[in-house]
């Protein structure tokens, strides 16, 4: 499959991506609310998923055989807007990663300041070994499956790992035969002739860059000396690389589910996607000097000012962050740090923007598609674009400031600045204190 707007080869899965990621991500909720002094209402409230729908998909396979596979759909919490969230096609999605997947979407929505929940499904299929036809009656059936989960102002659907622009096509056909009526609100990240945006293509590199461009200044970043380094050379790892080199920035790796290759003297990473177009991987491509071949794992630790982790869950762990030699992480995959490594790294003085931030730019342009349906009047990419700037460099300079004034890290500012609004929301409806009172205004 070519790759879908939000997601990106599959990189090596680190040794402690087996591990389940769910009790971390509670974690960084405990952390931020103790920072808060939330109430004991909002931990009560998000340190479990609203509700999780499991179905497994039956579907013919081009043999006349049956094969049947596993999928799930969470809507964590909605107390902002109806649930929003991708759908992940990947033999290793289980109910662990489709849970806490959820759990950073409530706080990305949150960041963003857009109107939504979190959510997120996915299938746990190896979509390289499915041909087209089986590819489409398996997305036809997701749909199928969660169709009274899903909808416009419910739970609203999008591209992940994997589920690209026909993907959703057919999901979205399938969703507007079961309702009877034209439904485009109820997914996004569509074709632009389905009704979807212009910029949504690289709307998540774009937001990752434009996050680190706005703290260029305080980070004292000169593009035409910084060095960079992509691991997971798809969709979101591409964009992300060309925006930087247009800048100035000097691409030294990328790599891809294959493996990578690494340059000092530089990569052009317009060359290296017409390599990967033609041979399937970036391995073999050549840069401007004396281009190495290497692992994912081996990429990872090789020197560079930005390191762009742009692939699965638990790339840098316990294991190898010692060997991390970026300055800064700009983490444009889901989760890429471990827990204890984003400790080590911070102690390091490594800068993380991390996830729920970095690549926010996804979702955020996924509302404008949203909007756009719902009133029918579609903008141009500079419209997009010029919003998503706007978007990307408040938040992010909201986060820094916070990091400056509770002297935290980047990750624990983004969690406590999104915390903020989930428990507006939350106690705006009332609190322990407020009904122990007998509900008296």
């Amino acid at each position: 499959m070519k790759d879908d707007p939000d997601s990106d080869d599959r990189a090596a899965p680190a040794e402690a991506a087996i591990e389940e990621l769910f009790p971390a991500a509670r974690d960084n909720l405990r952390v931020a609310c103790e920072r808060l002094k939330i109430h004991p209402d909002v931990f009560e409230e998000l340190k479990d998923p609203r509700e999780t729908l499991s179905a497994s998909l039956l579907i013919r396979m081009d043999d006349g055989s049956r094969r049947s596979f596993p999928a799930w759909r969470c809507r964590y919490n909605d107390r902002r807007g109806p649930t929003k969230g991708g759908v992940r096609f990947h033999p290793g999605v289980c109910l662990d990663e489709i849970q806490t997947l959820a759990f950073w979407m409530t706080f990305k929505c949150a960041v963003a300041d857009l109107p939504f929940g979190g959510g997120k499904g996915g299938v746990c299929v190896d979509t390289k070994a499915l041909s087209k036809g089986e590819l489409e009656r398996l997305s036809r059936a997701y749909v199928e499956a969660f169709s009274s989960f899903i909808g416009t102002d419910r739970d609203i659907m999008a591209p992940d790992m994997y589920t690209n622009g026909i993907v959703i096509a057919w999901m979205a056909d399938e969703y507007s035969s079961i309702t009877g009526r034209p439904s485009p609100t109820a997914i996004t990240g569509k074709p632009l002739a389905f009704g979807g945006t212009v910029g949504r293509t690289d709307a998540t590199a774009r937001g990752g860059y434009y996050a680190l461009r706005h703290l260029e200044p305080a980070l004292a970043i000169d593009p035409d000396k910084s060095t960079v380094i992509v691991q997971g050379f798809g969709n979101v790892g591409y964009h992300c690389a060309k925006l930087l080199h247009a800048d100035g920035y000097r691409i030294v790796g990328v790599s891809d589910s294959c493996g990578g290759i690494y340059d000092p003297a530089g990569i052009d990473p317009l060359a290296a996607m017409e390599h990967k177009h033609i041979n399937g991987t970036v391995v073999g491509a050549k840069g401007h000097g004396k281009t190495r071949e290497m692992s994912n794992a081996e990429l990872l630790e090789q020197p560079c000012e930005v390191l762009v982790p742009a692939a699965l869950e638990r790339q840098i762990t316990a294991q190898n962050c010692d060997r991390i030699a970026a300055r800064i992480i700009l983490e444009l995959a889901n989760g890429p740090v471990a827990p204890e490594a984003d400790a080590a790294l911070t102690a390091k003085g490594i800068l993380i923007l991390p996830d729920i931030l970095a690549n926010a730019g996804g979702v955020a342009v996924s509302h404008l598609e949203w909007v756009q349906n719902r009133s029918g009047f579609y903008w141009d990419s500079s419209q997009v674009r010029d919003h998503l700037k706007t978007k990307m460099e408040t938040e992010t300079q909201a986060i820094w400031s916070l990091r400056t004034q509770m002297e935290v890290s980047m990750r624990e500012a983004a969690y406590i600045h999104g915390l903020k609004r989930i428990a507006e929301s939350i106690e705006a409806r009332g609190t322990e204190a407020f009904f122990a009172n007998g509900g008296r205004l």
